[in-house]
């Protein structure tokens, strides 16, 4: 099993939360304004929470399984999300999120919540039962532990066309996020995104080298 190649290094499961995934399946693909995907939220409720209620049970079995085979946390991908204004996300999305995040807490893993332009929908997105929420490059980290509210740590948020530059920026940058996240609950320091298709791996390597050197204990 990979956790017995691992170790004692943590293997982290994940999966696409249901929005994000019926995006795809309703437009086909990536979307830029995922116009199809909200004619159908709006204009079929009933079909639209059949559909995301469906899609919850599959990604809650899926994470399930990862943590049955040793993964040591979850993180549900809600890339597309930030496309929604709060109502939309509170009234016709959250339940189906905090479906996926309750059906995996009796396995006592810490359970984090991400999305991509989600600055307006933080709060909520730890509402739905996240114990870490994950937070992009286009938000400070002190803002959003204001909106996210107490009891919850956050992620991030490193932008990751930070790699491209010297090592020296990138230095400075993550020195930024790190002394922002100082006072905070809890942090898990991570990029503000994915990583981008053509980063060096070496820069990825010297940036969790870094980090580790500038926060061990």
């Amino acid at each position: 099993m990979l956790t017995g190649e691992l170790g004692s290094t943590p293997l982290i499961g994940f999966a696409g939360a249901p929005f994000t995934l019926a995006s795809y399946l309703v437009e086909g693909g990536p979307s830029k304004n995922h116009e199809h995907t909200k004619a159908l939220m709006y204009g079929d409720p009933e079909l639209w929470a059949a559909l995301l209620d469906r899609l919850a049970d599959i990604t809650s079995a899926f994470l399930k399984v990862q943590i049955e085979a040793g993964a040591s946390a979850v993180q549900l991908f809600d890339s597309w999300v930030g496309a929604l204004a709060p109502a939309d996300y509170r009234r016709s999305v959250m339940p189906a999120s905090a479906k996926v995040l309750e059906s995996v807490a009796s396995y006592g893993v810490p359970r984090i919540h991400f999305g991509v332009g989600t600055g307006e929908l933080l709060g909520l997105m730890g509402e739905a039962g996240a114990d870490v929420v994950g937070v992009d490059y286009r938000v400070a980290l002190d803002e959003a532990a204001r909106r996210v509210g107490p009891g919850k740590a956050l992620q991030g948020n490193l932008d990751p066309a930070v790699l491209f530059s010297t090592p020296e920026a990138v230095e400075a940058k993550t020195d930024e996020v790190l002394a922002a996240a100082a006072g905070l609950e809890g942090h898990v320091f991570n990029l503000g995104h994915g990583v981008l298709p053509t980063t060096d791996p070496d820069a990825l390597t010297r940036l969790v080298d870094y980090v580790h050197t500038r926060t061990q204990r």
